[in-house]
């Protein structure tokens, strides 16, 4: 795999998730290019635009993102792969959960006891600080304001601070960004506790810019497909608690389509 059609000279790769999993994200870009023979670079992307701007070829993007562009008439993204993780509880498929946590010493056991609670979610366009999080109180016949009291943090990092500084007593954290975090820093997992997990729900998909010929992401594809198989290659993925990568369809992302239908 040391050619590519369309004379690519450089695969831009932006991350639309938590800065918690960038190193991992860094060394899969840098792994592809390497692969397909070309250059490639990593940025936090800062809107959803630069894909049709072509100025983002691959993006890590949240499953809710990708249900809203899903929407636009000229989509500029199709799917192309989603991890699976590492743990049990994953089972072996393309799937994560949002882990409702407390600080170690709380009183709160579940997320059936977090009424007149102060709640911290990090914004409107994350399916599992939000979307999921609103789908769970209605399954459960309870509305916004069962919650006391809402922050907005505006990251699942920032959720997670005002819960140890104490601004907030609960949140729904990416179980896969939570997985790392408390692989890298043992003092943080030792200062909260998980009460729930909501879900499953299908994992942040890579979606690649529609202006890539078949053959060249058939290309990019494979080499998703078989990272895994490279020892080197494994290890890394494991530092961010993945396993393998596997291809992921439209339909994939219909439960997180119909939990928002019925949030709105």
């Amino acid at each position: 795999m040391q050619q590519a059609t369309q004379s690519i000279s450089t695969i831009h790769f932006a991350t639309f998730l938590s800065p918690v999993l960038y190193k991992t994200y860094e060394y899969i870009a840098a792994y592809v290019g390497k692969q397909i023979g070309c250059s490639t670079s990593l940025k936090a992307g800062q809107s959803l635009e630069e894909f049709a701007n072509n100025r983002v070829d691959i993006g890590f993007l949240c499953g809710l993102q990708y249900v809203h562009m899903k929407k636009q008439p000229d989509c500029p993204v199709e799917l192309l792969v989603a991890p699976v993780l590492q743990g049990q509880r994953y089972q072996h498929r393309p799937v994560y959960y949002s882990d409702v946590i407390v600080r170690s010493e709380s009183s709160y056991a579940s997320f059936d006891a977090l009424q007149g609670c102060t709640w911290a979610y990090n914004e409107r366009a994350s399916h599992s600080g939000y979307n999921l999080v609103c789908y769970s109180l209605l399954e459960r016949n309870k509305a916004p304001h069962y919650f006391g009291k809402t922050v907005v943090a505006g990251s699942h990092l920032q959720s997670l601070q005002a819960i140890l500084d104490g601004k907030a007593d609960a949140a729904s954290i990416d179980s896969h960004l939570l997985d790392v975090l408390r692989q890298e820093k043992p003092e943080i997992a030792n200062r909260i506790r998980i009460i729930d997990s909501l879900g499953p729900s299908t994992i942040p998909p890579l979606v690649i810019n529609t202006r890539f010929d078949t053959y060249t992401k058939q290309q990019i594809l494979a080499i998703f497909l078989s990272m895994h198989k490279d020892v080197f290659a494994l290890k890394e993925l494991r530092e961010g608690q993945i396993e393998y990568f596997v291809p992921v369809q439209d339909e994939d992302y219909d439960d997180i389509r119909a939990m928002l239908t019925l949030v709105q």
